[in-house]
């Protein structure tokens, strides 16, 4: 009866891993993707260069990839050091999503004005030669969202030391459309315009979060019992 569940178990973790590692390979294929395509597509923040749209799938691709891979050896082997492994590392990274999310919460305010202040910093690269991920990702922003600037149209001014904004921040494009008068412009800010859209899509936010939840327990709970088996199994015909 023992052999039986135990095998039981191994097949359901090894085809739950197998499914894992497949979509790790499918978010690094778009990572890899993006980043042939587009450049560091997406890039908006000074302070974290790095953290472009490319690089994040391609790093949570192969953390996924990593993971599922010592699921499905682990489980079709029973190597009990491979099934702990991967139940380890699976609760570390539980672990700190969950602090992430309560320092996110805890810290709310402080983030908000710390990101507002980094995006405006940043607009100083736009159209500068080796930031074309960040010139086209506030133009796909703005274009979008029908918004101009971080928290204002004025933003822009600076940059250009002229009551001028992108052209993208256009009600109508149009070559140089940005040199005319700020009644041609869209004037909602984007940091609101994102930050409402966000709120108005929470719903499927919060469900997409707590499926990784579920998916991240569902393994736990398989690597765990998996283990356990296992270590009974092992104790019998010792």
């Amino acid at each position: 009866m023992a052999r039986n569940c135990l095998q039981c178990i191994k097949y359901l973790m090894f085809i739950f891993n197998l499914l894992f590692w497949l979509g790790g390979c499918g978010i690094l294929g778009v990572g890899i993707w993006l980043a042939v395509t587009q450049g560091n597509f997406a890039t908006l923040s000074t302070s974290f260069p790095s953290l472009s749209a490319a690089n994040l799938l391609i790093a949570a691709g192969c953390l996924i990839m990593v993971v599922g891979f010592l699921g499905c050896i682990g489980a079709i082997k029973e190597h009990k050091c491979l099934l702990l492994s991967f139940f380890i590392l699976l609760l570390v990274i539980f672990v700190l999503e969950m602090v992430a999310v309560i320092l996110f919460f805890a810290y709310k305010d402080e983030i908000d004005s710390y990101a507002q202040n980094d995006l405006k910093a940043g607009l100083r690269f736009y159209g500068s030669e080796g930031n074309i991920g960040l010139t086209n990702a506030w133009s796909i922003i703005q274009t979008d969202f029908r918004c101009c600037g971080v928290s204002n149209y004025t933003d822009w001014f600076e940059l250009y030391n002229t009551t001028r904004v992108p052209d993208s921040c256009c009600l109508e494009y149009s070559e140089h459309c940005g040199l005319h008068s700020p009644g041609t412009w869209w004037k909602a800010p984007c940091y609101e315009r994102v930050k409402t859209w966000l709120q108005e899509n929470l719903l499927a936010v919060a469900v997409f979060g707590l499926c990784i939840i579920l998916i991240q327990v569902l393994g736990l709970a398989f690597a765990m019992t998996m283990y356990c088996q296992v270590v009974k199994t092992d104790t019998f015909y010792a």
